[in-house]
């Protein structure tokens, strides 16, 4: 029951934190800033103020000792060159950083450029000039690096955007754009990447295996790559880990659109492909990723891969495996996912997943959910094939899973519909009367938590499926938080993120908005003329409510039921309460179930 009160109204304090970045570096001197600035009209070393700045870059980083700080003003920086032999010794950098420092723009990467050279017509040769080279220890924040390209050879090909000794060079709220490599890492070579995005690099060349368009073996943490190219593996990313990120639009002519040799934690993966295999990602490990309308021959969203806690969701393959191919998936769902055959999943092993929506076709389709693949604890229902007797299955192994028609090895399966809340919908947890709840079998148990991060075992047996049936939390309750992009782990259940003293629990009964701190169960005004006293409340239209009345608060219980089942309009909702005759005050609540 949620009860909004008319007597007393509170105000929270908000306490505002303000969290300041300090950096300091440990030297037998102090540390210096230095400045650049493209239209200094005094460039005189060591350039140690704005009036006598340097007119490039890398004057002031010669200048620098480990530890200073370089500001950099606006400008298109696209003069000088150096070599650096860790990083090949046949490209140029525009700019080296060999020096364990800070180089940042003072206004952000917009105006702040930093261009290297392409070869007309071959775009990688050996007059090519990348954009930067990092050392170890070595800090970029705030520019575009853009035209940057390598020499056209295996020594020094690699990183057409930024070189970077390992992952302790850092990279931050940078844009790489346009920039190109020979064999791998068009956008970036190694490095920590933060906050960066990466958009039309290429790794371009067939015969030495050009890598990861975006990145080869490299960090990434809340960055984005979007539209860049490889000419074999990893379009997006090669070798590299990803936190938090978003992979668009990138395009491998071989495997892995978005991803190669990759782990993904909390990414999504939209809109890749690749002409072979692996349009989302291939050989590689995801975990709380999203993956989206991507396409491949084969393994359109996954290819060999291991996926947990995963939401694979409209990809399409030409031939097998409109989801995932040979890939092992714990706590998934696939669901309208397009192949030849095996729409869902065509072979691997599956734990606990939920399989439905999928299609194979378009002439002699098989295996709508999955094809030749071993499933434990899952459920297969609702899938399509233009064969209708497989729009399910074909071949492979259950146990403990949910399927038609029975399967006809293993032990534990069942043939009754998993009752979803609402498959329509996409809500695809399951109602608290599923055959699938408590039908599972332990021994394949995938984890400690289902996919919304809540623990997997509830009544001592574990589910069939992605979810696990929650005492005293339905699966809509869930369900709706999630469309409202809330945590589904139970983190948010009694959270009051609008701070309108109603939590998220209590904001779902009443379906009024989480998010809003204007639309919540309250008491408006209480008028009173010779009909009687008319209360008037914000309300929604799809609810019930009932109404209590009290005349001393001192009484225990103070409230008593005036009336109830009154029909909720949208917006507000009045009742008059006609017998208030004896002594007043009259106090009201208002309550919804």
């Amino acid at each position: 029951m949620h009860i909004a009160k008319v007597i007393f109204s509170q105000t929270k304090l908000r306490q505002l934190a303000t969290a300041a970045l300090l950096s300091a570096a440990c030297n037998s001197a102090p540390a210096a800033i230095r400045y650049v600035d493209i239209n200094s009209a005094n460039p005189t070393p060591p350039y140690t103020d704005w009036a006598t700045a340097a007119t490039n870059i890398q004057d002031a980083v010669d200048a620098a000792a480990g530890g200073d700080q370089i500001l950099v003003t606006n400008g298109v920086y696209q003069t000088g060159g150096k070599i650096v032999a860790a990083a090949g010794s046949t490209t140029t950098n525009r700019v080296a950083v060999t020096k364990p420092l800070g180089l940042q723009s003072v206004n952000g990467p917009e105006v702040t450029v930093i261009k290297g050279y392409q070869v007309p017509g071959i775009t990688n040769g050996n007059s090519a000039i990348r954009c930067v080279y990092l050392t170890n220890g070595a800090n970029l924040s705030g520019f575009t690096l853009t035209g940057g390209a390598t020499a056209g050879d295996y020594d020094g090909g690699d990183g057409g955007g930024a070189w970077c000794e390992s992952n302790d060079a850092v990279i931050t709220n940078c844009l790489l754009v346009g920039n190109s490599a020979f064999y791998s890492g068009g956008g970036a070579y190694q490095g920590a990447l933060n906050h960066c995005t990466l958009s039309g690099n290429s790794a371009s060349n067939m015969d030495l295996n050009g890598y990861g368009g975006g990145v080869y073996g490299g960090t990434l943490n809340n960055c984005s790559l979007i539209g860049n190219s490889a000419a074999v593996f990893g379009g997006g990313a090669a070798a590299s880990t990803l936190n938090d990120c978003a992979l668009v639009a990138n395009w491998s002519a071989e495997a892995g659109g978005g991803a190669m040799w990759g782990t993904l934690n909390n990414c999504t993966l939209s809109g890749n492909s690749a002409s072979e295999s692996g349009g989302g990602a291939e050989k590689s490990t995801l975990n709380n990723c999203r993956l989206t309308d991507n396409s491949a021959y084969n393994g359109a969203g996954a290819y060999e891969g291991t996926l947990n806690n995963c939401i694979v969701i409209s990809n399409r393959a030409e031939g097998f495996g409109g989801g995932v191919n040979g890939s092992t998936l714990n706590n998934c769902i696939l669901t309208a996912n397009l192949a030849f055959v095996g729409g869902g999943a065509n072979g691997g092993k599956l734990n606990n997943c939920t399989v439905t929506g999928n299609f194979a076709g378009e002439f002699f389709g098989e295996g709508g959910g999955v094809r030749f693949s071993q499933l434990n604890n899952c459920i297969v229902f609702f899938n399509f094939a233009s064969d209708p007797s497989l729009e399910n299955f074909i071949g492979g192994s259950f146990s403990n899973s949910c399927t038609i028609p029975l399967p006809s090895n293993g032990v534990g399966n069942i043939t009754n519909a998993p009752l979803f809340v609402d498959q329509a919908g996409g809500n695809l947890r399951l109602q608290s009367n599923s055959p699938c709840v408590d039908a599972g079998g332990s021994a394949y148990e995938a984890g400690s938590s289902d996919l919304d991060g809540r623990p997997r075992i509830q009544g001592g047996i574990v589910d069939m499926g992605a979810y696990e049936s929650q005492p005293g939390v339905s699966g809509e309750f869930i369900g709706w938080l999630s469309g409202y992009g809330l945590p589904t782990d139970g983190s948010a259940d009694s959270a009051d993120g609008d701070s309108d003293l109603h939590n998220n629990w209590q904001e779902w009964i009443a379906r009024t908005v989480p998010t809003d701190a204007l639309s919540t169960l309250r008491l408006l005004t209480a008028t009173n003329d010779a009909s009687g006293i008319t209360v008037t409340w914000q309300s929604v239209g799809n609810r019930t409510y009932f109404l209590e009345r009290a005349s001393n608060l001192g009484d225990h219980p103070a409230f008593s039921l005036l009336t109830s089942n009154i029909v909720g309009q949208l917006g507000t909702t009045s009742y008059t309460d006609t017998n208030t005759a004896g002594p007043s005050p009259f106090f009201y609540r208002v309550g919804v179930r």
